[in-house]
């Protein structure tokens, strides 16, 4: 397998694992286990289509776009403003989100102010994201593995005290809780493009990279997951590592912190990229221009104190996630048909697949409107 294999894996797992993780085990321990895996299962499917549908987009449509432009390629107005609309506050969303735990992380890390860290936090991610994909690539990989390592250290540890018990516990009236988390947690679909271009023309592993950078998120989740509810059961705490102290000593929350700021870079620098590229190459915006777009806003948000990334997260997964999921459903079955070039591989699926989604989706949204207003 090439190297451009690795990195485009490495790309995608890079910006699935994220802040997320570390809300899952708290929802999940007050719905449930079983129903926690449940929906990790269930959307775990879910993106995996997603993400091969939309890695089939891109390999149909000549020339680099990102979301919003395949929207207007193959829907026309209407799609690029509602892709318009979610992308860029999803990713806007997605920034603030990881700067605020950031400065978190760093803060547990190395004490000093939660403020001063998540602006040098902003800062040097910002740099990162204005050199370009290169950088990005090399530090992806190796951040990449380094979460994996975490995550199986985490486990290890745990292990011996795990407490089965926790692991069976059900409570109905949480039934839907994970769902917001873990949509959230779980998708990718920005880095798609990202992986195409790492590429360079020799796609035969592009469906592979997808299939195994999706898949593997949804196998270190649930470690995680285990490993933590299993330990601290319905005492877990909304954050996962704290809760984690008593039982397995302070540099648990070191250990837990490092992993986290990691998880929260990866997805910083992806996202941060893929939102300046929109500006970029579907606006045709200047480059110089396109990155302060899309390092600004966050950052003003964050200094307005916009700081409680649960909220950011509950919504941005349920609503603007479920509308994303929609839309892209909506552009991939216009691009079988309209598609610009033979794509290296075409998935061939049932209809009653896409409604089933959809249906999905819509339910979480009006759920999530239902539970927040």
């Amino acid at each position: 397998m090439d190297k451009n294999f690795y990195s485009a894996t490495a790309v995608l797992i890079g910006t699935i694992v994220g802040v997320g993780i570390f809300g899952i085990p708290y929802t999940v321990a007050r719905s449930g286990f079983v129903l926690g895996l449940f929906f990790l299962a269930i959307l775990g499917v879910v993106f995996l289509l997603l993400h091969l549908f939309y890695g089939e987009i891109v390999l149909r449509t000549l020339g680099k776009h990102r979301f919003v432009g395949y929207a207007q390629i193959y829907l026309g107005k209407w799609g690029k403003r509602l892709a318009s609309f979610t992308s860029i506050f999803i990713s806007y969303g997605a920034l603030l989100a990881y700067m605020i735990v950031g400065g978190k992380f760093l803060e547990t890390i190395f004490g000093g102010s939660e403020f001063n860290w998540s602006l040098i936090f902003f800062v040097v991610c910002s740099l990162a994201i204005f050199f370009g994909l290169r950088i990005i690539v090399k530090i992806e990989l190796f951040m990449s593995l380094f979460l994996i390592i975490m995550v199986f250290l985490i486990f290890i540890k745990g292990w011996p005290v795990i407490d089965l018990d926790n692991l069976f516990t059900l409570d109905w009236k949480h039934f839907f809780l994970p769902y917001g988390v873990i949509l959230w947690a779980i998708g990718g679909l920005v880095a798609i493009p990202e992986m195409k271009e790492i590429f360079k023309e020799n796609y035969k592993s592009f469906k592979k990279a997808i299939i195994v950078g999706t898949l593997l998120p949804v196998f270190l989740y649930t470690i995680f997951v285990l490993t933590v509810i299993g330990v601290t059961g319905v005492e877990t705490s909304p954050e996962a590592i704290d809760g984690l102290v008593n039982s397995l000593g302070s540099s648990t929350i070191i250990l837990g912190s490092i992993f986290g700021l990691l998880a929260v870079i990866t997805s910083f620098l992806v996202i941060g990229l893929a939102l300046k590229k929109i500006f970029w190459y579907d606006y045709g915006v200047n480059k110089h221009v396109s990155w302060i777009l899309a390092c600004l806003i966050p950052v003003v948000a964050y200094l307005l104190h916009w700081r409680d990334f649960i909220v950011v997260i509950g919504f941005l997964g349920a609503i603007l996630g479920g509308l994303n999921g929609i839309l892209l459903i909506l552009i991939y079955r216009k691009a079988k048909k309209i598609g610009q070039r033979q794509p290296e591989y075409s998935l061939k699926i049932p209809s009653i697949v896409y409604y089933s989604i959809i249906l999905v989706f819509g339910l979480g949204i009006i759920y999530q409107v239902i539970f927040s207003f």
